[in-house]
């Protein structure tokens, strides 16, 4: 397919420009790159067959503050970040084959401190239906998420940071038979009572460590149990939308009621054909990804709910 093949493209010429600039700066501009070259190229796609469809959003925000003589006090801050979401979809008789690509990277530079990176994800999605009744579909899905670089915890204090995440490390790979309820394409929902997840820790230090539940030494874990993906959209006054995405995952091969929670809500405010105002919330809790704490002097690692906010201004391309 020509849109594979663009893509596999851009990941070639991603993997180049590594040596021409910093890692994390690096990452940044090779998105912006390859959107440019993808959003060039799929305007001229021509579609041999009309059962296929691919359409996609591009969203560059931007977030800024500075200060000079200001008796109140501030840090300069400056932010942006970049978010892809593209879907490419087939359709035909009773058959459906749903796919959705979400990459975004963001960085953040605060006085005296280096660039650090703010929002960092890669998510493929895939749901192949037959459909069973008007709005009801036999399902199979398959779910892939990891990000692109490492993440750490800074130590401002005492000049350090550890080592938590990194490309593949972890990196969660889900599929299963299941039912699907799709109303409409801003109403579905998909549900997997078999849902195998394989988890994979790439990173040496992580995996000796036994991070993200990897027994310690070892690059993967497998888990068998039932899952559950969800989306809602909705307009609530006119140019402002409001978006749900609810990941459920229970474990039936060790604590089953420790149920995995990944939400993200968005809310999407349109200025005009091209800018946007986008605000957006992550909630993630999973009781094997163990985080750092401190309180009353005492250090150790537990499991946390994880929060990510995004807000900011920007420009946003459809096509």
């Amino acid at each position: 397919m020509e849109w594979f093949l663009v893509l596999e493209c851009i990941l070639i010429k991603g993997q180049k420009f590594i040596l021409k600039i910093s890692k994390m700066k690096k990452i940044l501009l090779s998105i912006i790159s390859a959107t440019l070259i993808f959003n060039a190229n799929a305007q001229d796609i021509a579609l041999p067959d009309s059962s296929w469809s691919i359409h996609g959003e591009n969203t560059f925000l931007i977030n800024q503050s500075s200060f000079s003589n200001w008796a109140a006090g501030g840090e300069n801050a400056f932010a942006a970040n970049l978010m892809l979401n593209y879907d490419f979809n087939y359709k035909k008789d009773k058959w459906s084959w749903d796919n959705k690509v979400i990459m975004g990277y963001g960085l953040n530079k605060q006085k005296d401190r280096d660039w650090r990176k703010n929002d960092d994800q890669v998510s493929l999605n895939s749901l192949l239906g037959y459909k069973a009744s008007e709005k009801w579909l036999y399902t199979f899905f398959a779910d892939f998420k990891t990000q692109f670089t490492d993440g750490y915890i800074y130590d401002d204090a005492a000049g350090t940071k550890e080592l938590i995440s990194g490309a593949f490390a972890p990196a969660y790979l889900s599929f299963g038979p299941g039912m699907a309820y799709k109303e409409s394409d801003n109403f579905h929902f998909n549900v997997s009572p078999a849902a195998a997840r394989f988890v994979f820790v790439g990173d040496d230090y992580l995996s000796s460590i036994g991070a993200y539940g990897v027994n310690p030494g070892e690059k993967s874990r497998f888990e068998f149990g039932a899952s559950f993906n969800g989306y809602y959209k909705r307009e609530i006054v006119e140019n402002i939308t409001f978006e749900n995405i609810l990941k459920l995952y229970s474990n039936y091969l060790e604590d089953p009621q420790n149920v995995d929670v990944d939400y993200t809500a968005n809310l999407l405010m349109k200025v005009n054909r091209f800018v946007t105002v986008n605000a957006g919330v992550q909630l993630i809790y999973d009781d094997n990804t163990m985080l750092p704490y401190e309180e009353d002097g005492v250090s150790g690692t537990r499991p946390a709910l994880q929060v990510k906010q995004i807000l900011g201004a920007g420009v946003t391309y459809k096509f």
